[in-house]
């Protein structure tokens, strides 16, 4: 049977984060964001916002990151192995950009499935802009868009996590889970 892999997406300031890391505290096993620490690495090389000024190498980055966290085997036995954000994510966002994606990105997202996909709406009420998270939150509406047409023309069924508490959000994700695999 073996792990399930399972995408956690949304636009900017969804929510994603704080699930994952709720879900990572009751005892699954989570792979973080990378894009954070990919931003940060930059800022401290003195590129304020890699993504703006050089979408194609922080992308590049995303994909070798995420390729890496995909190929992670958990240490123990777990049902599910969730993610913040997958690979189809770099490709909506440079959608997003209107830029194209170079072949060795589709041919990642082809060799690289994953079992189920879950995206949190856009959600005025908790976004918060920030050093690494910089959009607007008009900017995350769109971007939310992208990454639901994205993982859907890849052929995810991609299920909507509605706006409740983490523990509430969770409880959906997992029973939705329950009922899918």
């Amino acid at each position: 049977m073996g792990t399930k892999k399972i995408v956690i997406t949304g636009g900017p300031g969804s929510g994603k984060t704080a699930l994952i890391e709720y879900l990572t505290q009751v005892g699954h096993y989570c792979m973080p964001e990378i894009s954070r620490s990919i931003t940060i690495k930059a800022q401290q090389d003195g590129i304020d916002q890699l993504f703006l000024a050089d979408p194609f190498h922080f992308s590049n980055l995303l994909i070798q990151g995420r390729r890496e966290q995909f190929n992670h085997q958990p240490n123990a036995a777990c049902a599910y192995q969730f993610y913040d954000r997958g690979l189809p994510d770099v490709v909506a966002y440079m959608d997003y950009l209107k830029l194209e994606c170079p072949d060795h990105f589709l041919s990642a997202l082809e060799e690289h499935q994953y079992d189920a996909v879950f995206i949190l709406p856009p959600w005025a009420e908790i976004y918060v802009q920030d050093n690494e998270r910089y959009e607007a939150f008009d900017t995350a509406i769109e971007l939310h868009a992208h990454l639901y047409n994205r993982y859907s023309a890849l052929g995810y069924q991609v299920h909507s996590i509605p706006k409740a508490t983490i523990t509430e959000r969770a409880l959906f994700l997992l029973n939705t889970l329950n009922n899918l695999l």
